[in-house]
Order: structure tokens, then C-alpha cells, then sequence
């Protein structure tokens, strides 16, 4: 019985993730960022991320939510690194400030109004259920990352060089790991109180200086390439007697003392909600399972069987015999009839063998 329910329980989550990747889909191509041509699509990878880590069956508007932000990062980020010129970002991040899209044109303007839908449907969910609006504090987080997106094109242009200090004072915001995660945070039930959030919470600050060290240990070959700044490049000009693996040593030292610091903030009792410290927590997992050893995030390969596995393959569990049996043959072993399934109320039109594109 025990196994029976587990494998309901399974397949039921594996056609909500699907039903949730078809959702997603269908939002980035109606933004227009689906067809940016520039940009990397990883719709799939990020809601792989998320649906890993939050599985929970209660939290798919929380999971839509996390992936149309990391969907909207990544866009944005690589018009800001690739595509946008100066004068095209310069209008964009003007009009993030105005929150008018007045004079954008092209990628600016697809970028801006599917942020500005994202935003409207993030603080009209949240006013509907608890009264007030919040609008205008997701429009300053954002506000905040497309700055720091901006700063860092001016140094890649430029050729500026800045400190350690400097660069991280700015790249902790620009990574956007807080800009995916505090939107969603709204969803949660219950959610944070905004002016809890305010405050801009030590949690929230730890995550961000995480994530950012994570990146930039996985990245530097490829920014390099592309004359960005990156921390481990900037912390060897800064200390020209140490190589490359010593200086990885060095700042993977730092990531482990400030993850140690992260779990004492995440567990300590204060006044952010238990739900939303796990959302922290969750999203930390997110970047580890990208950067923790290579940069997955970037390749187009690396996670696709894993994907597969937990979305798309049929389940099958091993057999007495120390063989695997699919899920068909060992619901026909148990008696479970098809048509009582519990994941026949969330049926997803697509096919098991088959992956969205990335």
C-alpha cells in the first residue's frame, strides 16, 4: 500500500511539473522572450532547479513565480552583456525607474513589458488575498539589479577594472538571486511581512554573496572571454603570486564559512516566517546544483537526463529480482487500476519521451 501511494504520489508531481513547464512556455512566448535570438532559454533548467528543491505540490504558483523571475534574469542579463548598447540600456534601466516604457523600443521594450506584467500579476495575487499593495517595493528590487546590470557594462566597456570591494558591492546584487526569490516569497502561505523584507534581512544578504561566489568560481573562463569582471580574476590581479587553484582554494574556503553562517541565519529563530527561510534555503540548493562543481548552468547537455528522469521518464522502481519494472507493469502487479490514478486529475499532454527545448 505504502509503495502503491508512493508512486501515485510520484507521477501526480511529475504532471504538475509538466502542466507547470507548459504554463511557462506558454508565458515566455507570449512576452516575446522566447524569440529574443540573443538570449539563452533555460526555462527548463530553472524550473528543473526549483521543482527539485521545492517539490511540494502547494507551492506551483510559488514555483511559477521563482522561474518567470529566473526567466526575466536571464533575458535581461544577456541583453545587458551581449545585445544592448549603451544607449539601448541606458533607456531600459530609465525605464525600470519610471516604470513607463515610454520611448523603448525593441529588446528594451519586450524586456520592460514582460517585467511589467510578471510585477502587476505578482502584487494583484497578493492584494486580492491580503489587502495591500506591493507593487511598489518589487518595482525598487528590480530597479536595484537592472542598475547593477548597468554598472557592470559600463566596466566591461570601459575596461574598468574595479577592486574586489568594489566589484562585489555590486555583484552580489547583480547575481539577481534575491530579484527571483523575494517576488515569490509573496505567494507563500503565510507570507513575509513587507517590511520585513524592507530591512533587506542578514538571510537575504548572506544568500546573495553565496550565490555570487558560486558563480564566479564556474564563470571566470567564459567572462574572461568576454572581458567581464570576475571576482576570482580580479582577486589574482589584486594578488599577482597566487595561480588559479589557489585562488579558488581560497575563495571556496570563504563559500564554506559563509554557507556555515547562512544555516545559522536560516535556522535561528527571528522575525522572518519558517516558510520563507526555506524558500532561502531552496533557492541556495537551486545555484549549488548549477555551480557547485561546473557550470551546468551554461551547458546544454549536463542536466538533460536528469530532467528527463524526474519529469518526463515514466517511474520505474526496482523489482524483487534487482531489475527494473515500469511503472505500467508493477501498477498491473499491484491491481492499481489506470482510471483511479490520483494523477489522472492533472494529465499533461506531453509526451513522456520527449523534452521541452532549452
Amino acid at each position: 500500500m505504502l509503495l502503491q501511494l508512493a508512486i501515485e504520489n510520484y507521477t501526480l508531481r511529475q504532471s504538475i511539473f509538466r502542466n507547470e513547464l507548459k504554463e511557462l512556455e506558454r508565458w515566455s512566448k507570449e512576452m516575446g522572450l522566447a524569440d529574443m535570438g540573443f538570449a539563452r532559454q533555460k526555462t527548463t533548467y530553472c524550473h528543473f532547479a526549483v521543482a527539485s528543491t521545492a517539490s511540494n505540490s502547494s507551492l506551483s504558483d510559488v514555483r511559477l513565480a521563482v522561474v518567470k523571475s529566473a526567466i526575466l534574469v536571464t533575458v535581461a542579463d544577456d541583453f545587458f552583456d551581449r545585445e544592448g548598447s549603451m544607449d539601448e540600456l541606458e533607456a531600459l534601466v530609465n525605464a525600470v525607474n519610471r516604470w513607463e516604457p515610454k520611448g523603448l523600443t525593441g529588446h528594451g521594450k519586450t524586456i520592460f513589458n514582460a517585467l511589467k506584467d510578471f510585477v502587476d500579476d505578482i502584487s494583484g495575487k497578493f492584494f486580492d488575498k491580503n489587502g495591500y499593495d506591493i507593487k511598489a517595493y518589487l518595482q525598487d528590487v528590480w530597479c536595484q539589479t537592472f542598475a547593477s546590470w548597468l554598472k557592470e557594462a559600463e566596466w566591461s566597456r570601459n575596461g574598468h577594472a574595479p577592486s574586489t570591494v568594489e566589484y562585489l558591492q555590486v555583484a552580489a546584487t547583480s547575481i539577481a538571486s534575491h530579484t527571483i526569490l523575494l517576488p515569490a516569497a509573496f505567494l507563500l502561505n503565510p507570507p513575509p511581512e513587507i517590511d520585513i523584507l524592507k530591512k533587506r534581512q542578514p538571510l537575504t544578504n548572506s544568500l546573495m554573496l553565496l550565490t555570487r561566489l558560486l558563480n564566479e568560481i564556474r564563470s571566470y573562463q567564459k567572462e574572461q572571454e568576454e572581458g567581464k569582471p570576475n571576482l576570482l580574476l580580479l582577486y589574482m590581479k589584486e594578488n599577482p603570486n597566487l595561480g588559479v587553484e589557489e585562488s579558488i582554494a581560497i575563495i571556496e574556503k570563504t563559500l564554506d564559512e559563509k554557507k556555515k553562517e547562512f544555516l545559522e541565519l536560516a535556522l535561528s529563530s527571528d522575525e522572518m516566517p519558517e516558510a520563507c527561510k526555506r524558500l532561502h534555503l531552496h533557492c541556495l540548493k537551486s545555484f549549488q546544483m548549477f555551480f557547485n562543481s561546473t557550470n551546468a548552468f551554461d551547458s546544454p547537455t549536463e542536466l538533460l537526463a536528469h530532467i528527463n528522469k524526474a519529469i518526463f521518464d515514466p517511474l520505474r522502481v526496482e523489482d524483487v529480482q534487482g531489475s527494473f519494472m515500469p511503472l505500467n507493469s508493477l501498477q498491473n502487479t499491484l491491481g492499481l487500476k489506470k482510471d483511479k490514478s490520483l494523477a489522472s486529475h492533472g494529465k499533461s499532454h506531453y509526451s513522456s519521451s520527449k523534452i521541452l527545448p532549452l
